[in-house]
């Protein structure tokens, strides 16, 4: 179960069997007896690519959940242990992932050397309990209620602008004034592409905006702004250097925006991992002290 969760994760024999340290023909041995013990094919094979039968997707479906389950009971007749031992898998966000928690993982793994950590990062959705993953590391709240959340930081987002845009193009005053500046935008998941949402005085007021720059990759956007290409929305994490400096300047601070909150996911299972837990508590404990040295 768990080669098959791996290639159809992998998306890839050859990778697969580089992960565990076989031979492709090995590998591909592995998957033809395991087809050939159940009476039907789980992968449509060619040359360039793999993809799974219908009979492939639900024994991927019930493999995972099963090897979860098996993970879960271990973790619970080892409850006693006092050391966090085995594997963690973890899901972040690609810029955040790579720049923050790769560095963090690299410490926890320094301190606890008993426990395997996996990193994935990526900027999609992901179904921690289909996915097989022990947590997940986003900004903003989830809309999955199947998962328990712990806010490892408050994270408040402003608009912001470089010193030179503000003397060329003049300072907002109101909210409707943004129509005649030029934005940049930052495309994220679902969200309606150009309209920025504000709370003033207990009332929502959403406003459309226009900019000739967007993407979907924050640091891209940021660096947009602080070469003077106009007003952008970024979190106090990703800004507290540049408005420390006087490189960004914070623009209709008096309007507040949705938060993005840094949230650590887990599946809501009674029983964590103490691998899970030691993990999410270092994560806590570094963030906090992150904020006290920010101020």
């Amino acid at each position: 179960m768990q080669f098959f969760v791996l290639v159809a994760r992998l998306g890839s024999l050859a990778a697969a069997a580089r992960a565990i340290d076989l031979t492709p023909p090995a590998a591909t041995k592995r998957l033809a007896a395991l087809e050939a013990r159940l009476g039907v094919r789980l992968v449509n094979r060619t040359t360039r690519s793999l993809s799974l039968t219908s009979e492939g997707e639900t024994y991927l479906r019930h493999a995972t959940r099963i090897l979860a389950d098996v993970r879960e009971m271990e973790d619970v007749v080892s409850q006693g242990r006092a050391t966090p031992r085995g594997l963690l898998r973890v899901n972040a966000t690609l810029g955040f992932g790579r720049t923050v928690i790769a560095p963090l993982v690299s410490q926890f793994a320094q301190r606890y050397p008993d426990v395997e950590v996996q990193v994935e990062v990526t900027d999609r959705p992901v179904d921690l309990v289909e996915s097989g993953f022990d947590l997940a590391i986003r900004f903003g709240e989830l809309p999955d209620k199947r998962l328990n959340a712990r806010r490892i930081l408050s994270n408040r987002r402003f608009l912001c602008a470089s010193p030179g845009y503000l003397e060329r193009h003049g300072t907002p005053a109101t909210l409707a004034d943004l129509a005649s500046h030029r934005c940049i935008i930052h495309r994220q998941n679902d969200d309606a592409y150009g309209i920025w949402r504000f709370m003033h005085r207990d009332h929502s007021e959403a406003v459309k905006v226009h900019g000739a720059l967007s993407s979907n990759d924050g640091d891209i956007v940021l660096g947009w702004a602080l070469d003077g290409h106009g007003i952008l929305i970024r979190s106090e994490w990703d800004l507290a250097k540049y408005l420390d400096s006087g490189r960004l300047r914070v623009v209709l601070p008096e309007f507040r925006l949705p938060a993005a909150d840094l949230f650590v996911y887990y599946p809501s299972r009674r029983n964590q991992p103490v691998r899970a837990r030691a993990f999410i508590d270092f994560l806590a404990d570094h963030f906090k002290g992150a904020r006290q040295r920010h101020g």
